[in-house]
């Protein structure tokens, strides 16, 4: 896979979206649409591919076949980059640009954490001579550009580089809060803090010496850990002295933990096209072939992101609306996402929620912290 002095690309992606509601019942999280245009798992992919990356190694484990087959189809369909499927990708590689009859069976319990992942998979993940390992996740939202961050972390000499955000201090207790001395080196991590004390937090993005990391890995494998890079990793080498170095995300970034979250960054998509990231700077997997844009004011449309295939013979405002939509006569839909294909029905008046492909409607409340 790597060539010597090489990068490791390593996408997590073994959630099962149980924060989700109902639009996490039955799919896989980094499967779930995104601003009209995508899937969550497609941003980081797509960041790695315009960084100039030939290959990403994916570690999934919940109905990982699905999802295998489906990044398999709209991603390495195109040379240049793919997905690597660790222990699956030679039956993949061997289904050309189908997907595999059969693959092998897996070996092993399922991972129990991020850290778990990368070390039950170890081969992939260490071999080939790789010096630096990327470590990605699935559920953000995101551009980046990753190469100045690999650049920046082997000029530093540092054992672990990792990206940060400064956002809103109310929020800080979902992530991982940091904090940097002058010198921008790492001196505290705090998952999930009680009191914040600090409006920074771990982008959950990060660049790794792979000896380093192994060697960490090693040493927690087999003791009363988390199996977590937040939770154990990190810490543990910000305890041993190591040097950890931040790298600032200075554009929009979101994480996608649950229904609200997931709602809330919809409305300020559809509210405001200024605000977050622009549909057209998504990666468009969704029915790519279909235009889509934020519509101001038009009969039937107000505020709101729509496509162009939309049929619509109600009014909608304040919403997003995936290609394939149907708003049937006299519906009203208004601060609501509307996923890929979904029908509406005539009369329905549909507020704050997420109406599912098979026409359920997912209420959301407004305010819930998330």
């Amino acid at each position: 896979m790597a060539e010597p002095g090489a990068v490791r690309a390593v996408l997590l992606a073994g959630g099962e979206g149980r924060r989700m509601g109902r639009l996490g019942t039955g799919r896989l999280k980094p499967l779930i649409p995104y601003g009209g245009a995508c899937r969550l798992i497609d941003f980081s992919l797509a960041n790695a591919r315009g960084s100039g990356l030939d290959e990403v190694l994916l570690l999934s484990q919940y109905e990982e076949r699905r999802l295998m087959d489906d990044l398999h189809r709209v991603w390495n369909a195109e040379p240049g980059f793919r997905v690597h499927f660790g222990p699956y990708d030679t039956a993949y590689r061997s289904a050309g640009t189908d997907v595999p009859r059969e693959i092998p069976a897996r070996r092993g319990p399922l991972e129990r954490g991020t850290a778990d992942a990368l070390i039950r998979k170890s081969e992939y993940v260490f071999g080939g001579g790789a010096e630096q390992i990327l470590v990605l996740h699935a559920d953000h939202v995101y551009r980046f550009d990753y190469e100045p961050l690999i650049a920046g972390h082997r000029a530093s000499g540092a054992a672990l580089t990792i990206a940060y955000q400064r956002i809103e201090r109310r929020w800080v207790h979902l992530f991982g809060m940091v904090r940097f001395d002058g010198d921008g080196n790492l001196t505290e991590f705090t998952e999930k803090p009680e009191n914040s004390t600090s409006d920074l937090v771990f982008a959950a993005f990060c660049v790794f010496d792979a000896a380093v990391l192994k060697r960490y890995l090693e040493q927690l494998d087999g003791t009363d850990w988390q199996h977590d890079i937040s939770r154990d990793v990190i810490p543990a080498m910000l305890a041993a002295g190591e040097r950890v170095r931040g790298h600032e995300v200075a554009g929009h970034w979101e994480d996608i933990g649950t229904v609200e979250r997931f709602h809330r960054a919809h409305m300020a998509l559809a509210t405001d096209p200024r605000t977050g990231l622009p549909v057209d700077e998504m990666p468009w997997t969704v029915r790519p072939g279909v235009r889509r844009g934020w519509v101001a004011d038009t009969p039937g449309v107000r505020a709101s992101l729509v496509p162009s295939d939309l049929v619509n013979q109600g009014l909608v405002e304040e919403s997003v609306l995936f290609p394939g939509v149907r708003i049937g006569a006299g519906a009203r839909v208004r601060r609501s996402v509307v996923l890929p294909g979904a029908d509406v029905a005539p009369g329905a008046d549909i507020d704050s929620a997420v109406v599912l492909e098979d026409g359920h409607i997912q209420q959301v409340t407004e305010g819930v912290r998330p």
